[in-house]
């Protein structure tokens, strides 16, 4: 495939943007080449600036579960470009929108919107800080939460070991306040809080990893972690930025039947626009100004446009059976890539929660740990990335995203990428 275009924007783009790309990940470091530079996408396509056209499972990672340019997503777009963009007010839309979500997600009785899943962490952190009147906060290595200060942490070597900074401009200070634990670890989390319990304000997880790749919680995991917050004291909050009404209707805890305390979200409640929200416990949001004394305020939470798409999407995927259908064709693209593998002779697994999935290049049966995922061998999914993308397959430029599959991928382009995975497999350096 041509992709000279995509080489000339990037060039032109690297004079005025840092590394010529507005996120990193899209800078294809992690799989080596040019980045892609898109144009358009229609339901399960994408096409590049070259004009070539792949099947894709980045779906803007994660918010597109429809696909793109669905009909109903759009006109719902357009009728709101009739109304106005933007009242610094409030809409009729955003109640609607507060009432879907905490229907649909009921450990949610009351919702704050914002602008971006970092902004809805960083507002829920602040927030059980404040309810509880404590400011140690626990996070796990390998879940991302946004680039919040006191969140971007390597792991330490123990189960205790305080957070370093992982990007300069953070000052250690705040992550002092950030304890990383192993994910999947209950042994480890249940002698951290018998040391150190009283002391926490909240414990933040993806309830299924999406940033380590695809990794669910282990059996229990999330239930001990219920059991030593409420024993505590301590705020639970689920980051249901990406899992939230994609792997399920109601989100990662109706699948695994665990009420957290707060919960941020994003991603599908915007529809392919900017948003995110947190919302839980009515007696914890009532903290939030102008009811109480916590401050978190933006000028374009609640947009109009983001809201209209949003609404239009939790209306059309809460249709019954739409998210086991999604799930059963997840199912049978990942056992298919398996079955392709293992043909090949290539040490292969996968994971899949929802429509949601990870695919990983390792001798491991089933990957469930940190360490675990940065062992796989990732030049295998360089090679494996590359040839998928010439035959008309794109996936994230990453060995550590999750996929993503929408209602748009039909049996054509679950075969299209079966056969391209096929000859990926096949010329991949044993």
């Amino acid at each position: 495939m041509s992709n000279n275009n995509s080489r000339h924007l990037f060039e032109l783009a690297v004079k005025h943007i840092p590394g010529g790309v507005n996120s990193p990940v899209r800078a294809f470091k992690g799989v080596g080449g040019n980045p892609l530079f898109f144009k358009a996408g229609q339901d399960a396509y994408l096409i590049d600036a070259d004009n070539n056209r792949y099947v894709d499972y980045v779906g803007g990672f994660g918010p597109l579960i429809l696909g793109h340019c669905h009909e109903g997503v759009t006109e719902a777009l357009r009728n709101q470009l009739q109304q106005g963009l933007a009242f610094g007010a409030s809409t009729e839309a955003e109640v609607q929108i507060a009432d879907k979500i905490c229907e649909l997600m009921p450990s949610i009785e009351k919702v704050r919107l914002v602008t971006s899943g970092t902004e809805a962490t960083m507002s829920a952190i602040r927030l059980a800080r404040g309810y509880t009147g404590r400011d140690r906060i626990v996070k796990f290595e390998g879940c991302y939460h946004g680039h919040v200060d006191g969140l971007l942490v390597k792991a330490g070597s123990g189960a205790l070991t305080l957070g370093e900074p992982d990007s300069l401009g953070v000052p250690k200070a705040y992550t002092d306040l950030t304890h990383v634990l192993p994910y999947n670890d209950s042994a480890a989390l249940e002698s951290f809080f018998a040391e150190n319990g009283d002391e926490i304000a909240c414990v933040m997880v993806e309830p299924v990893a999406g940033n380590m790749n695809c990794v669910p919680p282990a059996s229990c995991f999330l239930q001990a972690l219920r059991e030593h917050c409420s024993k505590h004291g301590a705020v639970l909050i689920f980051d249901e930025v990406m899992t939230g009404f994609r792997v399920a209707l109601g989100g990662a805890q109706s699948i695994y039947d665990i009420e957290p305390d707060l919960t941020t979200i994003g991603k599908v409640i915007g529809g392919g626009l900017p948003i995110g929200a947190f919302g839980g416990k009515q007696e914890i949001m009532d903290m939030i100004a102008p009811l109480g004394s916590v401050y978190q305020a933006g000028t374009l939470a609640g947009s109009p446009l983001a809201v209209a798409a949003g609404l239009a999407t939790l209306n059309l995927i809460s249709e019954p059976g739409f998210h086991e259908q999604l799930t059963q064709r997840t199912g049978s693209l990942m056992s298919g890539l398996q079955e392709r593998a293992d043909q090949a002779g290539i040490p292969f697994t996968t994971n899949q929660v929802g429509a949601m999935f990870g695919c990983f290049f390792t001798e491991e049966k089933e990957v469930t740990q940190f360490s675990q995922v940065m062992s796989c061998n990732v030049d295998r999914f360089k090679h494996y990335f590359h040839t998928m993308l010439d035959n008309g397959v794109y996936l994230a430029p990453s060995a550590f995203e999750a996929g993503f599959v929408s209602s748009a991928h039909g049996e054509k382009e679950i075969q299209l990428t079966l056969d391209a995975a096929e000859k990926a497999f096949a010329a991949l350096p044993k």
